[in-house]
């Protein structure tokens, strides 16, 4: 499950981070708690890229234990347009939301 925390970070970073001004953007906030049984952690920078995660350790030392996580993450495109993604990731899979992913059609 710990596994499932550094995906979907990565997953976020890698998808916020515009190639050409992030290396000169600059850290606006940074905040983070990590403890045994939950995390969370949240960031903003300068060039409009910020985060916010939190997750807990649901049914601990069971056989069902798993990584609740929800958080969303907004950028600034190319194309000028701010776009954001909540998710929730947990024994359930990866969900996100966002005005501009496709949703499937009602079965």
């Amino acid at each position: 499950m710990k596994f499932l925390i550094v995906f979907v970070a990565l997953f976020a970073v890698a998808l916020a981070a515009p190639v050409d001004d992030s290396a000169s953007a600059q850290t606006l906030r940074q905040d983070s708690d990590v403890g045994p049984e939950s995390f969370q952690f949240a960031y903003e920078t300068s060039n409009g890229i910020a985060a916010e995660e939190q997750g807990k350790l649901k049914n601990a030392g069971s056989e069902n234990e798993a990584i609740s996580v929800q958080g969303s993450f907004r950028y600034v495109a190319d194309d000028g347009q701010t776009y954001e993604v909540k998710y929730v990731a947990d024994e359930n899979g990866f969900q996100p939301q966002g005005a501009h992913l496709p949703v499937a059609p009602e079965a």
